[in-house]
């Protein structure tokens, strides 16, 4: 088995959706291609050239930092180049502690788009939703700018404000909205018991501490007269691989596969439970997902849903089933670069596709009831993702829905829908066994 110490994920929760960050210093190894030296021949030429007889005087490191990002933004969304600063600010997010507004980015149709507004954070608050296009930060367009250029711009001082304009499918024009940065504080688990015996957890990310505080919280659940539970993975961008597989194995026995990683060699990384938690390997489990289930999220599912130990419930996931790794450079800067996909127990790759529910459910604008629409957007939406290996649709046949919609919990259908099926689980243990 693979040790999990050396693979960290990194948050996807933070102001950019992201899957798996494998950490490490790489070696540079020389390119043997013929071809690839005149490239780089060509490359220092245009450099002399533009040093040479540009108008005004360039630095060389601008020139070479440039290029890099022009490298990088070629690639897949989640690849991309970090400055020492940003590299640094990128390490310490998965305290689940940040400064900034509370939203999940990426590049849609080279625009900056909102993937999700984070729950209780200045974002939220202030109104924004999926799939809102952020056309300027502080007044400067947003037109070619890279993700971490645009976490850059948005991360500040608590208390200082920062104005975005925002174009929504719908309007005529763009609306500014101006949002005073804060301490993010991202509370990974909310736990409650809801009708009778049936437990509730909501995960909103995986983060280091995420696995023991669900643990304290099933334990909690349990002493309240737990017998069954849901567990909601709605909206969770994801994070940390590491607190996946111990989510993971909370709920199955030791040596089970949850997940494994494969790149381009073909050579596999497989990561199998351990019996150092706790686990509930009986409770009946109901997992709630959605378009904005992404990453870590959808190892979970995908994990309890191959070796039916669970019930998945909501609409198809996000599909993000890429591993970047996250590369340190000499200067303090550094890469992330995506170098693998991550498949389920069964072998199955969801990068673009996404989990698909045992039983899809959609959340329903109820007549007379006023809702919240919400765009959907999924990793195939995004510029220059990387496909599926097999059968990935074709945007026209992808027959996605326009939006969802955000309904009060006495209005969630899908939640409602696993309380019943929770129930009948009960009921059906209960049936008398046919004779042999």
């Amino acid at each position: 088995m693979f040790s999990r110490k050396k693979l960290i994920l990194i948050p996807a929760v933070l102001l950019i959706l992201f899957g798996g960050i494998v950490m490490g210093r790489w070696g540079i190894q020389a390119v043997s291609a013929q071809s690839s030296y005149e490239d780089l021949r060509l490359f220092t030429e245009v450099m002399s050239m533009i040093k040479k007889n540009y108008v005004d005087d360039v630095k060389t490191k601008d020139l070479v930092t440039g290029a890099i990002k022009g490298m990088l933004s070629s690639l897949d969304p989640h690849s991309g180049y970090m400055t020492a600063e940003q590299f640094k600010e990128f390490q310490a997010d998965t305290k689940g502690e940040f400064g900034g507004l509370g939203i999940q980015i990426a590049i849609k149709d080279s625009v900056v788009t909102v993937i999700a507004p984070i729950e209780d954070t200045p974002a939220y608050r202030a109104g924004l939703k999926a799939g809102d296009k952020i056309m300027k930060i502080a007044g400067e367009s947003t037109k070619d700018m890279s993700i971490h250029d645009a976490v850059t711009r948005m991360r500040g001082p608590k208390g200082k404000p920062v104005t975005l304009s925002i174009f929504r499918d719908g309007w005529k024009e763009t609306k500014d909205f101006t949002i005073v940065r804060d301490i993010i504080k991202i509370k990974s688990v909310k736990s409650k018991m809801i009708r009778d015996d049936v437990g509730y957890v909501k995960l909103t990310q995986f983060q280091e501490t995420t696995a023991s505080d669900l643990s304290k919280a099933l334990a909690a659940l349990h002493k309240s007269g737990m017998k069954s539970l849901v567990l909601d993975l709605r909206n969770n961008p994801g994070g940390l691989l590491n607190a996946a597989v111990e989510v993971t194995e909370q709920f199955l026995p030791a040596k089970k596969l949850v997940v494994f990683i494969k790149g381009r060699t073909g050579e596999k990384m497989e990561y199998f439970t351990e019996d150092e938690f706790k686990t509930y390997e009986q409770i009946p489990i109901v997992v709630l997902v959605n378009q904005g289930s992404a990453s870590a999220s959808e190892i979970v599912a995908g994990a309890l849903k191959d070796w039916n130990r669970a019930v998945v419930l909501g609409v198809q996931t996000f599909g993000k089933g890429s591993v970047q790794s996250l590369v340190p450079l000499t200067d303090g800067s550094g890469l992330r670069l995506t170098t693998a996909k991550y498949y389920t127990p069964k072998g199955t790759s969801i990068q673009s596709v996404g989990i698909t529910p045992d039983i899809v459910v959609k959340l329903e604008a109820k007549e007379g009831k006023e809702s919240k629409e919400v765009t959907v957007v999924r990793e195939r939406d995004l510029d220059r993702h990387l496909k599926n290996e097999k059968n990935e649709p074709s945007r026209n046949e992808k027959g996605e829905e326009k939006a969802v919609y955000e309904v009060d919990e006495k209005d969630d259908t899908q939640l409602l829908r696993a309380i019943d099926i929770l129930k009948t689980w009960k009921v059906i243990e209960h049936l008398p066994k046919p004779a042999a």
